[in-house]
């Protein structure tokens, strides 16, 4: 009686109502399906309740005698032009908000992005080790939906009229310690359901809800900001809440928890069942048809520190390789929309909206970039050969583009995407593939649970790279855009060169390989006189 209930307690409730309903399980495919699904909404709407301070800044801080466009691509126009407006209002009739609206009001808005910034890498560590000791469905959920509740308060400050800079200071502090849960559980569940054989393409894919993410934030935030700034927080914050809610219904963190066998673990002499769920298609069975024994639930691993995961090998130089790969996306995610405006380009220049939503662009490159990257990675074998050519590939595009992106708005569309192909290819194939694939390395027992450990570990280090390269930016650009996209190129060369060893490694193993299988064909070529070993009787 007590194992029924622990099997019903660690299973979603929502998947206990279907088998209910149903009479039976799902097959194995459709529960990775429901997994990749779940997921995806969950870091999707982690990204859209980023995304309501970007919106909201120029409400709070609006620039005298003039406004822009408020709605975002695909809404708005691409391309738009001020409109000037008379008396210092903006469109809404107000001049801002205090505090955010005096002298210092941009310096604040910065001061709260990096503390979010900070609070969000230095608990990415703290989050990645509890993921692996908690239950990563509840883990999720709560961090989920306490992201939810101190973004919404942070809209409240609106409602309850608020103008202290400590409280709007403290709600984006909290509200980036929670927002830490997100990646390494994400990630980890992901690296719990999926083998090795595809993880990379699968990745690639799964991995656009970050830009999905950015331009739903981007919609819903706008979508209500004329009827008062605060609901452009409360909207984002309930639409997480309620995906919080999802994961807790429907997300199985682990295939052993609704009767399935571990990818990635080695399974016990008792199991009559493969332990690559790749190779399982002839058997999925389902709980009640008993059709294999099964391994013990999560709760029975046991989880690694973050000293014992930063001794698993790759660990550390893709961790620093991350710091400068998000050094260089995270620039062009916060100065890109800048750089145009400034910028001359075919003789003209654009507006602030305009060049908001052209640098937009650079995600779509970047997505195309993250699938092609895991997909070389999966065909080649080689992570580290992959994402160190994509980072060394990198610098003659940023090159170009700071050389020949001003011709025209067809060149700098073109260049811009191409960039952000492979800037963003390696960053999303590190935080991705290669975080689940060191989480699950063979140096760790089949017992033990590291793969939210070593996600953090990598992604908490690559977000102090994403603090620090904008934070530079800004006093880099007083100098000159060319001294910028030094560093950038710079950033880009260190990132590939801190791959060198694993790279040398990748390319012995393939050596090795390739001269065992020309040996292995002339062992099985004996002459007619000598008979092959596998015909002696």
């Amino acid at each position: 009686m007590a194992n029924n209930f622990d099997a019903m307690r660690k299973i979603p409730p929502g998947i206990w109502l279907i088998r209910k309903i149903r009479g039976k399980d799902c097959s194995l495919k459709t529960h990775r399906y429901m997994v990749l699904l779940v997921t995806f909404i969950a870091y999707t709407s982690y990204h859209a309740s980023r995304k309501p301070s970007s919106i909201v800044k120029s409400a709070l801080d609006p620039e005298p005698n003039k406004t822009t466009n408020v709605y975002p691509w695909p809404i708005g126009s691409v391309f738009v032009k001020d409109e000037f407006l008379g008396e210092n209002k903006d469109k809404f009739g107000y001049k801002g908000w205090e505090p955010f609206n005096g002298k210092d009001g941009t310096e604040k808005l910065g001061l709260i992005d990096v503390a979010f910034l900070a609070c969000y890498s230095l608990g990415m560590f703290g989050a990645g080790h509890l993921g692996d000791t908690l239950d990563l469905r509840l883990f999720l959920t709560s961090g989920m939906i306490g992201s939810g509740i101190f973004v919404g308060l942070f809209g409240m400050g609106y409602f309850w009229n608020i103008h202290v800079f400590g409280f709007y200071l403290v709600m984006q502090m909290v509200a980036g310690l929670f927002q830490a849960t997100g990646w390494p559980s994400v990630v980890a569940v992901i690296g719990n359901w999926f083998g090795k054989r595809k993880r990379g393409l699968i990745m690639g894919i799964w991995n656009a809800h970050t830009s999905i993410g950015n331009i739903t934030g981007s919609l819903i935030a706008a979508s209500v900001l004329e009827y008062g700034w605060g609901w452009s927080f409360i909207a984002p914050g309930t639409f997480i809440a309620i995906s919080g809610i999802l994961v807790f219904l429907f997300l199985a963190a682990y295939p052993e928890d609704i009767g399935f066998p571990c990818p990635n673990g080695p399974a016990t002499r008792a199991e009559a069942v493969p332990c690559d769920v790749e190779a399982q298609t002839q058997n999925e069975g389902t709980v009640e048809g008993k059709s294999a024994p099964i391994r013990d639930r999560s709760g029975a691993r046991r989880s690694v520190g973050l000293l014992e995961a930063c001794l698993i090998p790759g660990v550390i130089p893709f961790s620093f390789c991350l710091f400068f790969s998000k050094l260089v996306a995270y620039t062009f995610l916060y100065w890109l929309p800048f750089y145009l405006s400034q910028t001359e380009i075919g003789g003209e220049y654009m507006s602030v909206k305009s060049a908001g939503n052209l640098s937009t662009l650079f995600d779509v490159g970047g997505i195309v970039g993250g699938i092609l990257a895991g997909h070389i990675s999966d065909k080649l074998r080689a992570r580290a050969i992959t994402a160190a050519s994509f980072m060394y590939a990198a610098i003659p595009s940023m090159l170009l583009y700071r050389l020949y992106g001003n011709l025209s708005r067809t060149v700098n569309i073109v260049l811009m995407m191409i960039a952000g192909l492979f800037i963003n290819g390696p960053y999303a194939l590190i935080t991705t593939a290669v975080s689940a694939d060191l989480g699950t390395h063979s140096s760790l027992r089949g017992d033990s649970r590291a793969l939210a450990t070593v996600t953090a570990i990598i992604d908490g280090t690559g977000s102090i790279g994403a603090a620090l390269g904008p934070l530079l930016t800004g006093f880099l650009s007083t100098k000159g855009w060319d001294t910028v996209f030094v560093m950038l190129m710079l950033g880009a060369l260190i990132a590939g060169l801190l791959l060198s060893r694993q790279v040398v490694v990748e390319i012995n193993e393939k050596t090795c390989k390739s001269m065992r299988s020309s040996s292995g064909q002339q062992s099985s070529e004996a002459p007619p006189s000598q008979p092959l070993l596998s015909d002696q009787r």
